[in-house]
């Protein structure tokens, strides 16, 4: 372990792998020539991954594959106490869900491991050691109740509470004093008064005195666990990251991390700051709201695709906004130099919509149709199975039948198994004594309708049935048309009210209308 991590301190870094020719473009992206792009998304597991981390790791996602790089899951796991269980295993799940997979991560491993923070402690305790013997950092013996008072003491004068610095100056002496009473101090980061300007690639450049306004921040607690700010720096360096595209709300501590870098001896990765995926209302996304986590959005039946392309529409980063795109236009499309600074406006009502023209693209393509009609034999047989279901409607012809049929009408799978289309699969329990109740013709509706699907019946179309349906009520001396839609309706479905007879004859299918109107006569 000794010899791993003095390779890994070390100034320069690991040795880049070898990369592609690169030109003036990547040039302005801060991408060196046969350098590797390495990115990582690091979220803190204290939930489950939501729409704005997966638009964090989408962007991250698709700007390692632009570039021939590699894309890097980096669990934040150091703040033990907020842990939610089950909240690691959930977002790499879902950003495999999600098509996006990491190449690097907890579950995948790679070459820059561990992954988990929480397994990288010595590393955060060799860098701030370093730190302490540069004078870069000190050991502050301040407790939490003067913490805490320091902290009630500004917000009673108005003031944002920072710290004072009361350690910083301690002579050698008095550490050793404290040391001897204290064993186990926090760390913190001596901050400079002039910190460096840095060129964000979506923001341009900043630089934000952090000194000025913000006491030296704990850089390595008591616990031993470190802070944000010095763990990204470790992390991002150890693991060769060579762009760092985090949300905008990092953006001010950029200058501290810089510090940090500077004062590591290491040089920085290019950022950049992606600004905020907020409600369509301009409020901001929060995991309080139970319907934008991934989970939620998988569940119910909405595709990978179609989350991807709303998150990508509703922001910047693209030539042009366009609906449907699909994860490999999508790398090919993508130009960071394009996104603006503007947050960008997330309006989930129209993500049916979106789904809708997903949808339609897999049952286009022949062996995704073949999955989703295994999709939909499942959903049936949960939705219907109860009801004492008709193996025939699991029948694969039948139910891919069903999916050409309605593409382009449903915005998800689950659609077809919802109330308005349960004639499709629950088959009637009807007799004709209640078709009789219904008309006394019931045995010369019924004779004429099955001699309409006798012979080349697929040919049929909706207003072609229509038009016959009508010809032969006019047959039919004092029975109304409208009673004889009813009657057919009811032996096709079980119920009076529903969708016209003649689309769902056109869903159901000849064999299937024959097969239920017989059913119901002979009961």
């Amino acid at each position: 372990m000794a010899a791993l991590l003095r390779r890994l301190l070390r100034p320069d870094g690991p040795p880049a792998a070898l990369g592609r020719s690169l030109g003036r473009r990547e040039a302005s992206l801060g991408i060196d020539p046969g350098a590797a792009v390495r990115v990582r998304f690091a979220p803190s597991p204290t939930g489950f991954l939501h729409l704005g981390g997966l638009r964090t790791a989408l962007y991250n996602y698709i700007f390692a594959k632009k570039h021939g790089g590699s894309f890097i899951l980096r669990l934040e796991d150091t703040d033990q106490t907020r842990l939610v269980p089950g909240a690691a295993e959930n977002i790499e799940d879902m950003l495999e869900w999600a098509g996006i997979p990491p190449d690097e991560s907890p579950r995948r491993g790679g070459p820059a491991g561990p992954y988990l923070q929480s397994q990288r402690l010595e590393l955060y305790a060799q860098a701030a050691d370093a730190l302490l013997r540069t004078g870069a950092a000190y050991r502050c013996f301040c407790s939490l109740q003067r913490l805490e008072l320091l902290k009630k003491e500004a917000l009673r004068s108005r003031q944002t509470p920072r710290y004072d610095n009361r350690c910083r100056d301690l002579s050698p002496r008095q550490v050793a004093e404290k040391l001897a009473k204290h064993p186990k101090p926090a760390v913190r980061f001596r901050l400079e008064e002039e910190a460096p300007a840095f060129q964000d690639l979506v923001y341009g450049w900043n630089r934000h005195e952090v000194a000025s306004v913000e006491g030296d921040p704990v850089i390595l607690k008591s616990d031993g666990f470190p802070t944000y700010h010095l763990a990204c720096v470790v992390d991002d360096h150890h693991m060769g990251v060579s762009h760092v595209l985090r949300g905008s709300e990092w953006l001010v501590s950029t200058s501290k991390h810089l510090l940090l870098y500077r004062a590591l001896g290491w040089r920085p990765p290019r950022f950049a700051h992606l600004p905020l995926l907020l409600n369509r209302d301009g409020s901001k996304l929060s995991k309080r709201q139970g319907d934008i986590f991934l989970e939620r959005f998988a569940a119910a039946g909405f595709l990978p695709g179609a989350l991807l392309d709303i998150i990508t529409n509703c922001g910047s980063g693209f030539a042009e906004n366009q609906m449907g795109r699909t994860l490999p236009e999508l790398i090919a499309q993508f130009d960071l130099t394009r996104i603006s600074s503007h947050s960008a406006l997330l309006d989930l009502e129209k993500l049916p919509e979106f789904n809708r023209l997903h949808l339609r693209r897999l049952v286009g393509d022949e062996t995704q149709r073949r999955q989703l009609v295994q999709q939909l034999q499942v959903l049936v047989g949960e939705a219907f199975g109860g009801q004492h279901l008709d193996s025939a409607v699991l029948d694969p012809a039948y139910v891919e039948r069903v999916i050409l049929l309605r593409q382009g009408h449903i915005c998800r799978l689950q659609d077809l198994v919802s109330p308005a289309h349960a004639y499709l699969w629950a088959r009637p329990a009807v007799g004709r004594a209640q078709l009789g109740a219904l008309s006394e013709q019931v045995d010369v509706i019924a004779t004429r309708v099955l001699g309409l699907f006798e012979g080349p019946a697929g040919s049929l179309t909706q207003d072609t049935l229509n038009a016959e349906l009508k010809k032969m009520s006019d047959g039919l001396e004092g029975t109304k048309h409208s009673h004889v839609m009813k009657l057919l309706r009811v032996a096709l479905s079980g119920q009076p009210q529903g969708p016209p007879v003649a689309e769902m004859m056109v869903f159901l299918g000849p064999k299937e209308v024959r097969e239920r109107i017989q059913k119901a006569l002979s009961s």
